[in-house]
């Protein structure tokens, strides 16, 4: 996406670089930060199975609803301004829900922390992209994807040590006094750009969150009510219908929020669907793992946050090292060898569990899953910037990522599903009954994203994409 105006100063290339870490740091980090304080949550609330679904669904549901707006907004009204208006509501959430009285406190703070977190992620991209020239900006692309996995990595291991050492009201006050401060700086030491003026589609806006939210809260109830129950059938076909309809009028409007045409893109489609089916599992099983260790295995918090790192910290050193190797070789390989590798780790910890057992009995299957997710997640995300035009990189990057946060909404309410059976709380043994079951479907769900990434052109075949696209004249803003 190129700007429209960047003004009279040049952007500060190390001012633009740090403060944009900052936010995606932030968002990433609170995505996490929350699942080793669930146990704390629901004895702290009383909250029920669906309760705690909540506290993570309402933020990624929210987040993955209204992303494309937001970057459209920014990109009509100022880039850096609106990543400051980001910054504030994310601070200003995170004191609302350090102060929740109830869980119902929580669940609205954290959906309107998820519409920041919209704001922050993909302006922060923006920001670097229009201050770093194009030979330049990989090393700071890098960078910043560098610091979002840093964030996913010791999200866990952040939150639990904050709740084992204070309580988990900390988990939320820490982000006030970095929030304010990156806002004043941002406005003070980054430089105003603009993208093109898009036209808003408020009305597919509308539509698309309403059939997703359906969906949502009809899976969140099925912990509740079951699948029989006339709230969740009702839900479930209500949000379909929605979509549906939703997916017609997109067809048929001029500037429609979603590019339904990137579809029809065979390498685009897969990556995408790909994309979706890493997240579901991937949240799905953070959701609840978390929850295994100190409810099945009797940790702390914190030990928790660390044992989790077996898994999500070993991702950081694959992205480097397959990165070039799809390069030569191709994404689509490397697509399905992660997401095989990350169905087979979570087969593997389902066949495995049992009370009583130790740490360095997951081990194995923890270091597998970590693995296929550290292949999948630099692949999958190079699939989808290769099957487009320069002047489709980003309107390409907010629909991928708009489905990848959808799946991770559907996972955690999923496997809450297969999760939810009376007295599951009650002991270790019962917990471990049921937490094998779901890890079971997040092995499936993994499964089917394998099968998907099938689907991606050959590495030859790309190539040839690749060098037809970039022969085609770029469209000016």
């Amino acid at each position: 996406m190129a700007s429209a105006d960047t003004g009279a100063a040049a952007p500060h290339k190390g001012w633009t670089l740090v403060l944009s870490s900052v936010g995606v740091f932030m968002t990433a980090l609170d995505t996490l930060v929350v699942t080793t304080a669930l146990t704390e949550l629901r004895t702290s609330f009383q909250a029920s199975l669906s309760a705690l679904e909540w506290t993570i669904n309402a933020y990624v549901l929210t987040f993955a609803c209204v992303l494309l707006l937001m970057a459209a907004l920014a990109d009509r009204f100022g880039r850096r301004k609106v990543y400051a208006i980001g910054l504030v509501i994310f601070a200003a959430t995170s004191v609302v829900a350090a102060l929740s009285p109830n869980i119902g406190v929580l669940i609205a703070a954290r959906a309107v922390q998820g519409l920041s977190c919209a704001i922050l992620m993909p302006v922060s991209l923006t920001l670097i992209s229009d201050a770093f020239p194009v030979e330049k900006r990989g090393t700071a692309i890098g960078t910043w994807g560098a610091v979002s996995g840093l964030a996913v990595a010791i999200g866990p291991v952040f939150g639990g040590a904050i709740v084992t050492g204070l309580d988990w009201h900390w988990i939320f006050w820490v982000n006030v006094p970095i929030g304010l401060v990156a806002a004043v700086l941002t406005l003070t030491r980054l430089t105003e750009s603009y993208g093109p003026r898009q036209s808003l589609d408020l009305y597919g806006l509308a539509l698309g969150s309403a059939g997703s939210f359906l969906l949502a809260w009809g899976l969140v109830r099925v912990s509740s009510v079951g699948w029989g129950h006339v709230q969740v059938i009702a839900s479930l076909i209500a949000g379909g219908v929605v979509l549906a309809v939703f997916l017609v009028v997109e067809g048929r409007r001029r500037a429609p929020m979603v590019r339904l045409d990137l579809f029809r893109n065979k390498a685009f489609n897969a990556a995408s669907w790909v994309n979706f089916f890493m997240y579901a599992p991937l949240f799905g099983a953070l959701f609840l793992m978390a929850q295994f260790f100190q409810d099945g295995l009797g940790d702390s918090p914190l030990m928790a946050g660390l044992h989790l790192l077996a898994w999500t910290g070993v991702s950081m050193f694959i992205g480097p090292v397959v990165g070039p190797l799809a390069d030569k070789y191709g994404n689509r390989v490397f697509m399905a060898m992660g997401m095989a590798l990350q169905a087979i780790g979570f087969g593997w910890v389902a066949f495995t569990v049992e009370p009583g057992m130790s740490f360095g009995e997951i081990l194995g299957p923890l270091l597998v899953a970590g693995v296929g997710i550290g292949i999948v997640f630099p692949t999958v995300a190079n699939g989808v910037m290769t099957s487009v035009g320069p002047n489709q990189i980003g309107i390409a990057s907010g629909t991928s990522a708009t489905l990848r946060e959808l799946g991770g909404v559907f996972g955690v309410a999923l496997t809450a599903s297969v999760f939810a059976h009376p007295g599951n709380y009650t002991s270790p043994a019962t917990f471990i009954s049921s937490f094998g079951d779901a890890m079971w479907l997040c092995a499936g769900l993994s499964a089917v994203g394998a099968l998907m990434s099938l689907a991606y052109p050959a590495h030859s075949a790309v190539q040839h994409q690749m060098h037809r696209l970039s022969e085609e004249p770029s469209v000016s803003s």
